[in-house]
């Protein structure tokens, strides 16, 4: 492992914080009062700040179709440094997209596509790890083409921008958006790289509420020094837990909702921390969509576990309650989470008075996912897909290194495939394949949210039995934990258009995903669509007065 390069210097920024961390693998949950070092009128108190969403972003240019439909919307944020208000009087530098934490939120329909521009306007290097501050975007649970899906090595410095394409060919879901920059995933979102982007279709947009009542979440923690500013300590390369939960940004806020029904589209935008999520009065969570869309059965349920980089849709009905009762939105966590005295809590609602009429909206028991996009080319529906479709098994050990504390997959690291000029490959399918994964986690101690590009996937499953209930829709990230087998089965269709190429999977507790437990398959020819050459970054030289400069709702100069 090159400590030089990659470790010692970014242990080294945090000084004793980081260096104390080394010690201190993680093994067991362990929970403590906490970790930051913030003094007591500065820590954030539960429920006191406000609800708050994330802007949308409004393209610069649009191009029609002859029935004035959009074929095509032009998009472009920043990645630079800003300033957000996370605790009670001091201020905390962020890298976010457009400056702010999380980033805008980007919101299409089915068969737009779409030409996102990411400037790379931040400092030349990076305060939370002290190398080159590069970036690499990826629109996580999107499949776009080898080049403009945020290869890790696929790199943006300070001073450049790319220009990303995106089909928007499949049924809608809950993407983000966040960086995927080399060796440095997670310093990049933990500071602040990570926002949500929404595929509508006329299917979802008929069953699931909308608008008001359509709100994203996203959720993080985070460890704050004295002066407010952002504390980072990966733990031996274990992860990051902080003790403060952020949603939205704001820590552990109230949010004021109508007696209606409510849809959370709720990201796990944490670097490693896993949730259980709960209400305090009993309601259900009455799922309607997993990471890839819409599940066929509206799952009822009272907690459900939710790892890094997961995305659940869920119905939350408030109709029975009178105008000033409070809801509480707790984390009952999961084994090998670090938690703190208030980590337990997410955040709280408050029933105000409504004087629409009473919401007539029936929540369904099953929801109809339309026609699969591409049909006719060989597409299918993930969750049609079953063991005997499969044309190949893979086996995948995830497996962590006790003297470099490397994580790896297969007995190889990301690091190897450098050295072999970006050429190994897990797998190469062709159009059209089915293949069936075996992820078995052989690495102690830690569980791992495994996410796999390109794909969406069904969870066959889980050790042996079938899987948990909250997994029954299509995905794209998977929880693997302690010790277990998941099996999960997929097919690798390419749009059209799409020649194929390489694709990554790697661990989203992105500790290990940098430490360096990340892979790659390729579809059809390895050699197809390079992910780094196809289409290099340019130098950045908008002006103010450019369109492209500032194009989120808030105005605030992204």
């Amino acid at each position: 492992m090159d400590l030089n390069r990659r470790d010692v210097v970014k242990l080294a920024a945090f000084g004793s914080l980081g260096v104390a961390g080394l010690a201190l693998p993680v093994g067991v949950a362990a929970q403590t009062k906490g970790v930051s070092t913030l003094a007591a009128k500065n820590f954030p108190k539960p429920y006191a700040a406000p609800f708050r969403r994330p802007p949308v972003l409004k393209p610069y240019r649009s191009d029609r179709r002859d029935d004035g439909t959009i074929a095509k919307a032009y998009y472009s944020v920043c990645a630079k440094e800003g300033s957000a208000s996370f605790v009670p009087g001091l201020t905390t530098r962020v890298w976010g997209y457009n400056g702010i934490v999380p980033g805008p939120v980007i919101k299409v329909d089915q068969g737009t596509e779409v030409s996102l521009r990411v400037r790379n306007q931040l400092p030349t290097l990076s305060p939370l790890h002290g190398k080159d501050f590069y970036t690499s975007t990826h629109l996580h649970g999107s499949a776009s083409l080898p080049q403009f899906d945020g290869y890790a090595d696929d790199l943006t410095y300070p001073g450049s921008y790319k220009m990303y394409e995106y089909p928007n060919f499949q049924e809608a879901r809950t993407l983000w958006y966040h960086d995927h920059g080399v060796h440095y995933t997670a310093q990049n979102v933990y500071g602040g790289l990570a926002a949500q982007y929404h595929l509508h279709d006329p299917f979802e947009r008929a069953q699931l509420p909308q608008g008001e009542f359509d709100v994203p979440i996203t959720l993080s923690d985070a460890i704050f020094q004295r002066s407010g500013e952002l504390g980072f300590d990966e733990r031996g390369f274990s992860g990051l837990w902080g003790d403060v939960i952020l949603v939205n940004g704001a820590p552990w806020p109230t949010m004021e909702v109508k007696p209606r029904v409510y849809r959370f589209r709720i990201l796990n935008g944490c670097v490693s921390r896993s949730f259980r999520h709960k209400l305090s009065t009993g309601d259900p969570f009455h799922l309607v969509a997993t990471d890839a869309g819409l599940v066929p059965v509206v799952q009822r349920l009272s907690t459900f576990r939710h790892g890094s980089a997961e995305r659940y849709e869920v119905l939350v009905d408030f109709r029975r309650f009178t105008p000033g009762t409070l809801v509480t939105w707790t984390n009952l966590s999961n084994k090998n989470n670090r938690d703190y005295d208030h980590t337990g809590k997410v955040m709280r609602f408050k029933v105000v008075a409504d004087t629409a009429p009473p919401d007539p909206y029936v929540i369904p028991s099953e929801l109809d996912r339309g026609p699969i996009p591409e049909a006719a080319w060989g597409a299918r529906d993930p969750m049609t897909l079953t063991a005997n479709d499969a044309v190949r098994r893979r086996f995948l050990d995830l497996e962590r290194d006790d003297v470099t504390n490397e994580f790896k997959i297969n007995g190889l690291t990301w690091k190897d495939v450098q050295d072999q000029d970006l050429e190994p490959i897990v797998s190469n399918p062709q159009q059209n394949d089915v293949e069936l994964w075996t992820l078995e986690n052989k690495s102690g101690g830690w569980f791992h949210p495994m996410h796999i590009h390109l794909v969406d996937f069904r969870v066959l499953t889980r050790n042996g039995k079938p899987p948990l209930a909250h997994e029954l829709g299509p995905k794209d990230t998977v929880y693997v934990g302690e010790g277990e087998i998941v099996k999960v089965v997929m097919q690798f269709h390419l749009p059209q258009g799409n020649t194929g190429g390489r694709y990554m999977l790697h661990c989203h507790n992105l500790a290990h995903e940098d430490h360096d437990m990340m892979q790659q398959f390729a579809v059809q020819d390895p050699r197809s669509n390079d992910p780094v050459k196809s289409v290099y970054p340019v130098g950045d030289d908008l002006e103010p007065d450019d369109p492209r400069y500032d194009n989120d709702d808030d105005g605030d100069g992204g």
